[in-house]
């Protein structure tokens, strides 16, 4: 593929998908960037916690994508951005079937894509690899991860709170944490954590059926490098790298970070 260069970024206009029924009904905004011709995979972007689809990573994916003739996806969560529905009602399962239902919607029968997930959104990733696994109208050709945060709602959130932070998110149903991004602190919910049980990858083995790519900060704080090579070690039976980038921090977002992302995608299109 040749090299970005410096081009306008022409957004496309948010789109809707409504999602659920009845009180779970919502719509989750996307911008969808159709494919030039019939060029093959599309791309699809899963953002992080708290985070929209209008950030750094995925105006500069959006951008690789126009100069290449790719089809791209990305899209906010509901409670995120400009997606309808409350933050604090945010699940892991409510979430990944949001992905789920926009891959399903934005793509071609038999289109394959590549994942592309942040921080959260790297979990994302793997789950809806999994769930696209079991069909046969997509597929998934490679997977991207940026500190990818895997079982977080266990490794990076539960087990890291004292006792009294946890038996207070039990009896209230939710904590606040400070944010290292905003004035507002982030606020965790009982119910989050306790769904998160259910997708959790543990030690277990994972398999994925396709190259995995994992770039990963030295000086992230959030999601430690440990966590990323403990996720590497997982993988035994996938053509995984692993980029350790020794003064990145969580958000890999300086134009050198955003150059190995985007040369991580090109190495999953040959």
């Amino acid at each position: 593929m040749p090299p970005m260069t410096d081009l306008p970024n022409d957004l496309p206009p948010p789109e809707y998908h409504e999602i659920g029924s009845g009180p779970e009904r919502r719509k989750i905004a996307y911008r969808h960037r159709p494919a030039a011709g019939s060029a093959q995979p599309g791309l699809l972007w899963l953002g992080g916690f708290k985070s929209d689809m209008d950030g750094s990573k995925a105006l500069a994916i959006d951008d690789y994508a126009r100069e290449n003739g790719l089809s791209f996806t990305r899209f906010d969560y509901s409670g995120h951005g400009q997606s309808e529905g409350r933050f604090l009602d945010g699940t892991i399962s409510r979430w990944l079937a949001e992905a789920e239902a926009i891959v399903k919607a934005t793509a071609k029968t038999g289109e394959k894509r590549i994942l592309i997930g942040s921080s959260m959104g790297g979990w994302l990733a793997l789950l809806l690899a999994k769930r696209l696994q079991k069909g046969d109208d997509l597929s998934v050709q490679g997977i991207v991860l940026i500190a990818p945060a895997v079982d977080m709602t266990a490794d990076l959130m539960w087990d890291k709170m004292s006792d009294a932070v946890k038996a207070r998110l039990m009896e209230d149903g939710q904590i606040e944490k400070p944010s290292d991004y905003s004035d507002e602190p982030y606020i965790l919910t009982r119910d989050l954590i306790e769904d998160g049980q259910q997708h959790l990858f543990g030690t277990d083995v994972i398999e994925m059926g396709c190259p995995v790519h994992i770039l990963q900060g030295g000086l992230d704080t959030d999601v430690p490098p440990a966590h990323a090579l403990k996720l590497a070690s997982q993988l035994p039976l996938d053509d995984v790298v692993l980029s350790m980038i020794p003064g990145g921090d969580h958000r890999l977002s300086r134009p050198e970070d955003l150059h190995r992302l985007t040369r991580s995608i090109d190495t999953l299109l040959i």
